[in-house]
């Protein structure tokens, strides 16, 4: 049952891939013309099979009944149709599952190069997303999605779990700040560990047979295969990822900005160092980083790496408390009285848009159903994750950068502005 893919010549021939400007494959959908699901559980499909994709295919499949997988490595869109007793159809290219009308959302976990593409399509076919983090892999990448999200009405949910989960150690975190307690001039120092893997050069070889290397490599340069670039790895190359500063700081800076007022907006001046290795052939992500974000209203974002206490710290006048997925801490929080606690627990319910918190995957489908506004919504995470983009550009530049958050450029920097987006290889453009 795999549906391979088309061979190269063909795949560019296809009228699924015409060259840019022509008309786009999927047609909009709307839900009055999509088949309706027969019972209470959504129609649904997993795109993007590897370790994480398949976690986040299982959570999905407790709340809809799972038709049908992507992935270009075909043992892992094996090893997860497996599960379920041959009722999960497999494909090697996301278009072809896309087309099925009978599926009404799907999950991607696909390298991050890969999101925006198969995000877009996808809403343009008519189903609603859940989306790994991070959201895109550039700034303008995610200006397209949540261009396209808005026009198609469907709902997104980005897979930030820190939002929904962990206790509502975070909700109670943002609570807390935006009630006032820590008072203003608010500063959020948000930190990723500084593990990032080292290595290179590394030797290339032939690509596995179960693998369409060429359709991984998807809009990214093409070269040739070595293991180390692709599956989980992928994270620590400049080509298919931004390294600790998105894997992690999508997390931790998306924190920061949520409680700090300011998820809906940008910086105004961004600067930062960090320690990008330059070996042929090798990792080349940023292995330790140290950036400052400043706002409009005065507020401060810091992100950088740490070898301890991965989460976020947010200080005021009055106080400071820290949160992670392990702890919540801070005197402000200790000197609260039993009612004040109590007040806490349900201030913190308010930042949950109406549902009750526990599970990101259970509120993306509990939106499906009444139609409302995830937890962690594409709108608010394309803002978190281009102030880690901000990050990487202006630690790649060295130097200082002014940032114009209502038009989503660089002021008077047209080297740093040709850094918002990338040059795609031909054959793979962006849909809009």
């Amino acid at each position: 049952m795999y549906e391979r893919l088309l061979d190269r010549r063909t795949f560019l021939k296809s009228s699924a891939v015409a060259a840019v400007g022509a008309a786009s494959p999927y047609l909009w959908t709307s839900s009055q013309t999509r088949a309706a699901s027969k019972n209470d559980r959504p129609v649904v499909a997993a795109i993007g099979m590897g370790r994480r994709g398949t976690d986040i295919g299982k959570q999905a499949a407790a709340f809809g009944d799972m038709a049908a997988c992507c992935d270009v490595d075909r043992q892992h869109a094996e090893t997860f149709a497996a599960n379920f007793q041959g009722r999960c159809r497999i494909y090697g290219d996301y278009r072809k599952l896309l087309d099925r009308q009978d599926i009404e959302a799907v999950t991607i976990a696909a390298p991050d190069h890969w999101h925006a593409a198969i995000a877009i399509a996808a809403l343009k076919a008519g189903k609603d997303v859940y989306c790994e983090k991070p959201l895109a892999l550039t700034i303008a990448e995610g200006k397209r999605i949540c261009e396209v999200a808005k026009r198609s009405g469907r709902v997104f949910q980005v897979g930030t779990q820190q939002r929904s989960e962990f206790d509502n150690k975070f909700l109670k975190a943002v609570a807390l700040v935006r009630s006032g307690r820590l008072g203003k001039n608010l500063k959020a120092t948000c930190t990723a560990s500084d593990d990032t893997p080292q290595g290179g050069p590394f030797a290339n070889t032939d690509p596995p047979p179960h693998l369409d290397w060429d359709f991984w490599l998807g809009q990214a340069p093409k070269v040739s295969y070595c293991p180390q670039r692709c599956h989980y790895t992928f994270r620590w190359w400049q080509e298919y990822g931004g390294g600790k500063m998105t894997d992690w700081g999508a997390h931790t800076v998306d924190t920061g900005m949520w409680a700090l007022g300011l998820d809906r907006t940008g910086p105004i001046e961004i600067e930062g160092t960090g320690d990008f290795p330059h070996i042929p052939n090798g990792y080349n992500t940023a292995r330790t980083f140290n950036c400052t974000l400043k706002f409009a209203n005065g507020s401060t974002l810091c992100v950088k790496s740490s070898p301890i206490n991965q989460g976020c710290l947010i200080e005021g006048e009055n106080g400071r408390i820290f949160v992670n997925r392990n702890r919540l801490s801070g005197k402000p929080l200790e000197e609260l009285t039993a009612h004040e606690r109590e007040w806490l627990e349900q201030e913190a319910l308010k930042f949950y848009k109406g549902k009750q918190p526990g599970s990101h995957m259970r509120n993306f489908f509990e939106c499906i159903k009444d139609r409302s506004e995830p937890q962690s919504d594409v709108f608010t995470n394309h803002r978190s994750v281009s102030a880690c983009h901000l990050s990487n550009i202006a630690m790649r530049l060295g130097r200082k950068l002014r940032w114009d958050p209502e038009k989503e450029d660089f002021i008077g920097d047209a080297e740093a502005s040709a850094m918002v987006s990338r040059p795609r290889r031909e054959g793979y453009p962006l849909e809009s």
